[in-house]
């Protein structure tokens, strides 16, 4: 049966129990939207729920699990939220975690891993929308990349790699769905304060025999660090709505202090001028 009486516009957010996720679920559902919130263990949505009721929005707010790397799963759930609802108009593919570590130390389980989550997960999910969004020419898929996703950082590399795999993903596909209204977008956030720091940093394990011991440690207080002192994703969430909202967003939306600026100056400068910078800040940190 079709719940959507009312005619409000469907989103669908993966990842959607803490971090970004969780704020877009609110955030959206407080714009209007019927929001489709889905998460792998639905016994971690009591932030969102929580959330959701003090906004006073809960009964714009449906709770459901997805693992998106059971890919028969997507395509099931994702037909019957668009049975029940008539059309899914936004989805937001957020669900992805950060893997670390050095690629000489990381088993290739941990890289399949990565991709798994934060890049075929991704690729299922957008497939299951795609035959709806194409028949009705319209719909919206917002990408949550990083700037990870524009430049590659030392011991990050299976998570880097995911998301320039989503980069490259999202343009081949934007340009295949434009004819048919339907537009792919990506956010590119720099460094704000979610789970997803805390989550990496509970990932990693140094053994004191590694050659990369001293890195990896630098490496952990940087992130340590980045966790105290970055700011609350608010503007994150701001460029999400903003995006599901606009009639004809653009492709790409960097988004953080220093993000823009990065990017450009990766882009402009000569490679051997840029990798000099990099690596010198890293053995800055790593004397620190």
């Amino acid at each position: 049966m079709n719940q959507n009486s009312h005619k409000s516009p469907v989103a669908f957010v993966t990842g959607a129990s803490s971090g970004f996720g969780l704020r877009t679920s609110v955030a959206l559902a407080r714009e209007g939207y019927q929001v489709v919130a889905s998460m792998r263990n639905v016994q971690n949505k009591g932030g969102l729920e929580a959330a959701a009721q003090e906004a006073g929005v809960i009964d714009r707010l449906e709770v459901i699990s997805l693992d998106v790397t059971d890919f028969f799963a997507v395509e099931m759930v994702i037909q019957d939220v668009i049975n029940r609802y008539g059309q899914i108009d936004v989805l937001v593919n957020n669900a992805g975690f950060a893997a670390g570590g050095f690629t000489e130390e990381l088993d290739i389980e941990e890289w399949q891993q990565q991709f798994q989550t934060n890049f075929f997960g991704l690729v299922a999910v957008t497939k299951a929308v795609l035959p709806s969004m194409r028949e009705r020419r319209n719909g919206k898929i917002i990408n949550i990349s990083s700037i990870s996703g524009r430049i590659g950082f030392p011991s990050m590399g299976p998570y880097v790699a995911s998301k320039f795999a989503v980069e490259g993903f999202s343009e081949s596909l934007r340009l295949e769905m434009l004819p048919y209204g339907v537009y792919v977008v990506l956010i590119e956030p720099g460094s704000y304060k979610t789970d997803i720091w805390s989550k990496s940093i509970g990932r990693v394990t140094i053994s004191p025999h590694s050659a990369y011991a001293k890195e990896m440690n630098a490496v952990l207080k940087y992130v340590n660090r980045v966790a105290e002192t970055a700011p609350p994703p608010d503007e994150v969430i701001r460029k999400i709505v903003e995006v599901a909202k606009s009639p004809a967003p653009d492709l790409r939306y960097p988004v953080g202090r220093g993000v823009k600026l990065a990017i450009a100056l990766k882009n402009r400068l000569p490679w051997k001028w840029w990798e000099r910078m990099v690596i010198k800040q890293f053995h800055k940190e790593k004397r620190s």
